[in-house]
Formats: C-alpha cells, structure tokens, sequence
C-alpha cells in the first residue's frame, strides 16, 4: 500500500508558475532576481493558506539554482534543486517561530548565520509566523536583521503584520499576499480533479471555493474530505451534505414564496431548514447574500460580480426579472435589519419568521401602490391641463364664462382635501389613496363659527392614536376671522416649540381633516400660543420660594428671620 499525501503537500507550488492568484508578487520577485537586486530582508504577509511560505521556498530555490530557465524558475535538476528537493539542503533554512520564540533562540541563529552556503550563493533564512517571537526577542533580533553578512537573506512570514515591531517592519522589504479568488481555486481545483479522476460539477467546485474562505490550503483539505466521502463521482448533493452548507435552491424557493404571498409556504420552508440543524443567522445572512446576487443580476454589465458558475448565474438572472428593484431594495432593508436585531431578540425564531411575513407581503404593498399611485397622479394631470393647448388658468376662465359657477377667485385646494397625501403616496396605504367624495362651496360665508366649534370636537376625536395631540386640540381655545372669502380659524397651544412643531408636521393633515368635516375647502387653519395670563399669580414650588411666600404673608416671621440672622 502506497503512503497517500494530501493534496495540500502533493499539488504545492514548486515553481512561480504555479502560484496561484499572485502574479503580481511573483513579477516583482522574478525582475529582482533578473537584475540582481536583491534585499536583505523580506517579509511576506496575508491571511492562511495564500502562498507565503510556498512564495518564499520558490524564491529560496530560485536564487541558488544554477541553471535557472529564461522565465527565472528554477531548474530542477542543479545540485541546489535536488538537495531541496530530498530535504537535505544546507542553503535553505526554515524556523517556526512559535517554538523558537526567545532570546537564546535568536542568538543560536545569529551563530549559524555567519556560516557560509556550502552549495549555492545564499544562506536563505525562513522565519514562519514570526509575529510570536517575544518582544526581548525582536530586539536581539534587529541589529542581525538590519546588517547580516553578504550571504544571509531573511524571509518572514506572518499572518499578523500589526503584531511586528516597526523598527522590524523598516528593515524589511513587505509583499502583501492577497485572498485568491473564487474563479482561480475552481480552475486550479479542476486541474487537480482531473489529475485525480475525480469526476465533479463546477456546483460543487464553487462550493467548496466559497467554503475556503479565500484560502487555496483549505479548498485542498475540503476536496479531499469530499472525495474521502463520495470517491470519484462528486455530485452536489453529497457535497452540502458534507460541508453543512445551506443550498442555493432554498434560496430561489422562499423569494417565490414571497413572490407568491404565500407566507405558510415561507414559513414551513425556515422549518425545514432548522430540522435539517442549519444555525438560522447563517440562513438569513444566505438570504441577503441572495437578495444581493439578485441586485446584482438586475443590472446588465455586472456580471464580474457575481462569483458564481454559469448554470447558477442564469438562474439568478431569471428570478431577477420577475423582481422589481424596489422589491430587492425592501427586501434587503428587512433581511438586514432581521441580522442586526437577532442577538438582542427575545424569541429569535419568532424574530426572523416575522421578518419573513414581512417579506411576503412587499409585493402586494407594491402591487397596491401602483393600483392607487398611478390613477391618483392620471388624475391630477387631467385636472391641471383641462383643454389640450390652453393653460390651466385660461382654461378655468373659460369655464367660468360658460358655466353658472361664482366669478369670485376659486382659493388653492390643499392636497389633503384631494384624499392623496405625500406620506400615503411614500408608504403605498390604500386607505389614504382612496379619492374622496368633495362638496367644494366657493364662499366661507355660510360656515358658522358654531358649526367650527362642533366639528373641531370631531376633529379631536380623530387623533386617539395620538393621545398628546387629541389632548391639546380638545383644550385648545379657537378664533375666527374672514379674509378674501377664506374662513382662517386659529387654535392656540402652550409654547413656541410646540407652535413650530405643529406648523412643520401636522398643520396641513390637521387643515385637511377640519375641510373634510366641513365639506368645505375655503376654511384655513392657523396655530398660535396661548397667552400668558399676568393676573395669575404662580404657585411657588421650591422651598425657598415657599419661604419667602410665608415671610410676606407673615410678618413674625420675617422678624424671626431676622432677629436670628437667618438666610433665605
């Protein structure tokens, strides 16, 4: 029985060419062997599994081959090459410094370091994890760092570039290592599949990249567990089961749920999911995740953002586009909102099922802001172009002339007297949409000042849901006046921030309100404060003020007071 290898060690890069997602990097380091310019020192930094040290066991092998090809990768077949190889080269060092971590550990490798190579022109010093060495560490460590002799050149790696002294990092020629992308972990995957015989989809490929996190060692480690599992046939089925990954089609099938109202459907799909032990904040991450790829295939020439193989990329492109963007707007507004509030939650699962039934009913609130929306504003359009060709005042003088109707100036129609408002234009509401029946009387004369006190009790009643609101209107005391055949009624409140308040958020839904009651648009609505009234004296309330009320109504005891030299 041969011994297995994994396919980590097996398939690791032993050249520049087979780097993977760090071209870049490897450019710069093959110009600098071109021309001889080689540092001292380099550090390489990055997330895990990237390439740092393999980059750096490359280069070691490079720079003391001799017989490197015309795109500077090394031979292969030089003495230097074969050593490394086998693992017995004396050019090539490499040190953990998770274990090598103190001040004695630095000084036994400041001794070796004075030894020259016996095979090749460098001694090649990779330092792994070098951000655990100790801070008494570092420091023996600068002044070899900074001056070491001809032949020394020091490779570190780390993980945690904000852990490293800076008088460290200055001395060091710093390559920062990116996450590979999704596209070249499948195409490299997919190479070492076929090497493998392993027969697999670009589904689960995909997976598994998305799995890795960026990190080409941990896509290796996943596919072996996969082919360890399934054998040589991978389907895509297995490959979730595997992995516990959520799969897209629970996706696809809650937005048509949502699509649909069906929100019995939505929820016993969440159901399923959790008997099937997936974490619920990881299922409403996926949706946004999804909502997001739905964004994203709504707009043409977005494509590269969408990290995804082509079968799955035509799916999203069909379920975008029987979603509005306001719909994936909402949508997304809700899953987000349903992510951030989770921890806080009470009853979680009663949290995100919420948040689903709110998802199920965007597209009927849609539906209905386009049914009432859209005839309101035809509407208004035809009112405001009453002949084609004629402006709207010249239209109305004609009117006037043909018609019976007063001759007197018509005053300006507040939009709450036409039933359409612009918070229930914003908010899609039916109910305030809804074109009202209106009895228009064109002179304010036949309006009693009775009539207004009666209907403002009325009026009162209409803001319950708003207890402090109805409070003030039913205590508020009312004045009348006429002025160019409109009737102003003013109603007064306690100060001026409650004035301005009033005047910039309710004025006009108040005014609206009274015109409906009164069957009459001529009346306008004016807030003012109530006056102060001099003659009423104020109850004192502090001690102090207590106290000198009892002296001035007593005088004994202003001369107690006095007598005992007492303050007040």
């Amino acid at each position: 029985m041969t011994q297995y290898i994994v396919s980590a060690r097996k398939y690791r890069p032993d050249n520049f060419e087979t780097l993977v997602g760090q071209d870049n990097i490897a450019r710069t380091l093959k110009n600098s062997i071109v021309r001889g310019k080689l540092a001292h020192a380099y550090l390489f930094c990055g997330p895990r599994g990237v390439g740092k040290t393999s980059t750096a066991r490359i280069f070691a092998k490079t720079i003391n081959c001799s017989n490197p090809t015309e795109s500077m990768e090394p031979c292969g077949k030089c003495e230097s090459c074969i050593s490394f190889a086998e693992g017995r080269s004396y050019c090539i060092h490499e040190l953990d410094a998770a274990s090598n971590n103190g001040v004695e550990d630095i000084k036994a490798l400041m001794e070796q370091v004075r030894i020259p190579p016996q095979i090749g022109k460098y001694s090649v010093y990779i330092i792994d994890e070098v951000h655990m060495l100790s801070q008494s560490a570092f420091n023996a460590f600068l002044k070899t760092l900074e001056e070491p002799p001809a032949h020394a050149i020091f490779i570190l790696a780390t993980t945690e570039k904000h852990k490293i002294l800076p008088t460290i990092l200055s001395r060091c020629q710093t390559y920062d290592f990116n996450r590979i992308s999704i596209d070249d972990m499948v195409r490299t995957l997919k190479g070492i599949a076929e090497k493998e015989n392993v027969v697999i989809d670009d589904e689960s490929l995909h997976v598994i990249a998305n799995k890795a996190d960026g990190a080409m060692r941990d896509a290796l480690t996943i596919f072996d567990q996969i082919v360890a599992f399934c054998g040589s046939e991978v389907n895509y089925q297995d490959v979730i089961r595997n992995l516990n990954v959520l799969d897209y089609e629970y996706c696809f099938s809650m937005v048509e749920s949502f699509l649909r109202n069906d929100y019995p459907s939505a929820l016993l799909g969440f159901d399923e999911i959790l008997s099937k032990g997936f974490n619920a904040l990881h299922f409403v991450a996926a949706l946004s995740s999804h909502f997001r790829d739905l964004a994203v295939s709504k707009a043409s020439g977005l494509d590269a953002l969408l990290e995804l193989p082509e079968s799955l990329k035509a799916k999203y492109r069909e379920q975008a586009g029987k979603c509005s963007v306001k719909f994936i707007y909402d949508a997304l507004n809700i899953t987000t909102q349903c992510e951030s509030g989770y921890r806080a939650s009470v009853n979680p699962r009663l949290h995100i099922e919420f948040a689903l039934m709110k998802l199920c009913f965007l597209v009927k609130e849609t539906k209905e802001y386009k049914e009432t929306a859209v005839p309101q504003a035809e509407t208004l359009k035809s009112q405001k172009t009453a002949e084609p060709g004629i402006p709207v005042r010249n239209a109305v003088k004609v009117e006037q002339k043909e018609g019976t109707a007063d001759p007197r100036p018509r005053p300006r129609m507040n939009a709450a007297a036409t039933g359409l408002s612009l918070k229930s234009v914003l908010e899609g509401r039916k109910d305030e949409v809804k074109p009202v029946k209106k009895e228009i009387h064109q002179s304010s004369a036949e309006i009693s000042d009775e009539l207004i006190r009666e209907k403002w009790g009325e009026l009162a009643e209409m803001f319950e849901s708003r207890p402090r609101l109805a409070n003030t209107l039913k205590s508020s005391s009312l004045s009348f006046k006429t002025e160019d055949n409109t009737k102003i009624v003013t109603f007064n409140v306690l100060n001026i921030a409650q004035k301005e308040w009033v005047e910039k958020n309710l004025l006009h839904e108040i005014e609206g309100k009274l015109q409906k009651l009164l069957s009459n648009s001529s009346v306008a609505l004016r807030v003012d404060v109530e006056p102060d009234d001099d003659s009423k004296v104020p109850e004192p309330v502090l001690p102090r003020e207590k106290a000198r009320n009892l002296m001035e109504n007593n005088p004994e005891v202003k001369n107690l007071v006095k007598d005992f030299g007492l303050e007040c």
